[in-house]
């Protein structure tokens, strides 16, 4: 079935005839919709997406964890497949939650997070002399890159969207902030005087402040004939000779930005300043960086807090670095393994503390900065991945768009739209894409099928298990419900658009965030969805809907993930109602729904993860 806009949107001759709005002093600003809408195809899949996803999920989880939470593998210490993959196998559920999932999907992932914690504690290396008491110290990992800690982090950064309140929850929040802060005299990490996070390789158990081995990263001895290996790796020699060249990670490196969203979750409990003023320190040092380097930032910066100071002079040094391109042992050949342009987090970050533009400048700086260096071959325009001894190298066709989409999207300006490459979201708000709505749920409804089939056809043991051996048969499959219902960003792996590099331990960063004020949870009521059409910086277009025919819904609709918008009011049809607060409540009579216009006022607001009844 096709629909055009006006179905879409719900018919707006219902909602100018038939919506009422009546005070309820239970919500400072309330409204309730009792014109009837007649179901559109977008709510039916909707619901059935949630549906899908849960019952999914649950084959999963009963598949491949233990009553304890255990994940059900061959545990192993290493940036191939250690610990941080082992939690990346529920990711999205928190999401999926938040959205409006049934309890147990909180109950599951939760379980998973806690079993998480203590496996990877009871579980030991004898070789590598950092884990040889435990991978994990404290809760957190012993030592390692902020990529993998990033991964390792995508549940906890988003367990405070449904569960803020968790005293466990809010003591790690504190606790693993206090790692990176100077809190805790066990993990020396920062430097305040130099506003250095001292060594890539970093932890609950300090700094590496030596030259790292290829130990250090593959792991222990082990015989990889009968595991899946992401690598392609045929003997544990191969695994060491893929890291033989990872050693400069002495002084600070971008992925380390990263750490800034621990601060965040810390801040956003209570709002105590230091958080915030810890994370914009620490992004404010790199943006001075990358201004005294040319508008790039420098892929090393030493303990010493001058550029490229533990790296030979090398601006563009250390592992993961913009000169990093190691032998690939399998192949034989050099491949360039740049991990800067992922590092965006930090100042999204410090953008969603603030608003100030002055974050989302720098990444626009670096990336004219590359592109000023484009050529032509063969009629196409190229740009460079890496710097080494002899300048720019590793072209790319195309210019470099790392991330445009994403500024555009947080700062709403026409300037950074036409800097951003096409999305099919991105043309279906422009209103150039209206079968768009539909296709994306059907085909999220497609990768929760494929993907339950993949699990039923799965034919490893936990003994035949790596820690990453299943994670392309994690049903969850939230993006298209993200989009619709939130106006979010889907910063993960996969990266949500073609603009953004892959990441994870990402924030929430949406338009729109809705909880049961019946139920006191975190997402969309039972029965109900929710379309956003439009999006600019001053406005949002969004349809709600209660598909049940019996029971009322009441939704409260928060502007932003964390409340960081402020909503001016709200109009349906030809009426409009003043709000002037960061929520509002909306009561949707059985079968009713309405288009609303909410007027915003976006990043004014410190963000929080209290529920609305808790402010």
């Amino acid at each position: 079935m096709r629909l055009d806009r006006r179905q879409i949107l719900g018919g707006a001759s219902l909602v100018a005839l038939g919506t009422a709005f009546k005070p309820d002093a239970a919500h400072a600003a309330s409204i309730q919709v009792v014109a009837p809408m007649p179901a559109p195809t977008w709510a039916l899949l909707q619901r059935e997406l949630i549906r899908a996803n849960t019952e999914a999920c649950e084959a999963f989880y009963a598949r491949y964890f233990d009553e304890r939470g255990y994940f059900l593998c061959f545990e192993r210490w290493g940036a191939n497949d250690g610990p941080d993959d082992a939690i990346e196998n529920v990711n999205g559920w928190p999401l999926l939650h938040a959205i409006g999932a049934p309890d147990r999907i909180k109950a599951m992932y939760t379980q998973a997070w806690e079993g998480h914690l203590r496996q990877f504690t009871e579980a030991k290396t004898t070789e590598v002399e950092i884990a040889r008491e435990g991978m994990f110290f404290k809760e957190f990992n012993v030592q390692l890159d902020w990529q993998h800690h990033a991964e390792e982090m995508t549940l906890f950064n988003v367990q405070g969207l449904s569960d803020p309140d968790n005293p466990r929850f809010r003591d790690r929040a504190r606790r693993f902030a206090g790692l990176y802060m100077g809190e805790d005299p066990t993990a020396p990490n920062y430097d305040p005087q130099h506003r250095v996070i001292r060594s890539l390789m970093n932890g609950s158990k300090g700094p590496m402040l030596r030259k790292a081995t290829a130990l250090d990263w593959a792991g222990d001895p082990f015989d990889p004939t009968h595991f899946f290996m992401e690598h392609g790796e045929e003997t544990y020699e191969q695994t060491l000779q893929h890291y033989e060249e990872y050693t400069d990670v002495v002084g600070d490196h971008p992925l380390n930005m990263f750490s800034t969203t621990l601060a965040l979750n810390a801040f956003m409990l209570e709002q105590e300043p230091k958080y915030r003023d810890w994370l914009l320190t620490y992004i404010d040092a790199w943006a001075e960086r990358a201004k005294a380097n040319d508008d790039i930032l420098p892929s090393n910066v030493g303990l010493d807090g001058v550029i490229g100071s533990a790296a030979d002079g090398k601006w563009w040094g250390g592992a993961y670095g913009w000169g990093f391109s190691p032998v690939n042992p399998v192949t034989g050949k050099r491949e360039n393994r740049n991990r800067v342009p992922r590092t965006a987090m930090g100042f999204f970050n410090a953008y969603l503390l603030t608003g100030d533009d002055k974050y989302l400048q720098t990444w626009r700086a670096q990336t004219d900065r590359i592109n000023a260096q484009k050529r032509t071959v063969d009629g196409k325009v190229q740009t460079p991945t890496m710097y080494g001894d002899d300048g720019w190298y590793g072209w790319r066709d195309g210019l470099h768009l790392n991330n445009s989409l994403d500024i555009w999207w947080l700062s709403m300006k026409d300037s950074d739209r036409r800097r951003a490459p096409d999305h099919p979201w991105i043309a279906y708000l422009e209103g150039r894409n209206p079968d768009w709505v539909e296709t994306a749920l059907r085909a999220d409804l497609g990768k929760v099928a494929e993907r339950a089939r993949a699990q039923r056809e799965d034919t490893t043991t936990p003994d035949t298990r790596l820690a990453d051996g299943v994670l392309d048969v994690n049903p969850c499959s939230v993006t298209a419900l993200m989009h619709q219902t939130m106006g979010a960003l889907h910063i993960a792996r996969p990266s949500w658009a073609p603009s953004s590099a892959n990441a994870g331990g990402s924030p929430l960063f949406a338009r729109l965030r809705y909880f049961d004020a019946d139920a006191r949870r975190a997402g969309l009521p039972p029965d109900t969805a929710a379309l956003i059409d439009r999006m600019t910086a001053t406005e949002t277009g969004v349809t709600l809907i209660n598909l049940s025919q019996t029971q009322a819904r009441t939704v409260i609709i928060q502007g932003g993930g964390y409340g960081e918008h402020r909503i001016r009011d709200v109009q349906i049809g030809e009426s409009r109602r003043a709000v002037n607060a960061a929520d509002f409540s909306l009561t949707l009579a059985p079968g009713a729904g309405a288009r609303l216009v909410l007027t915003m006022d976006r990043y004014v607001n410190a963000p929080t993860l209290k529920f609305p009844w808790r402010r």
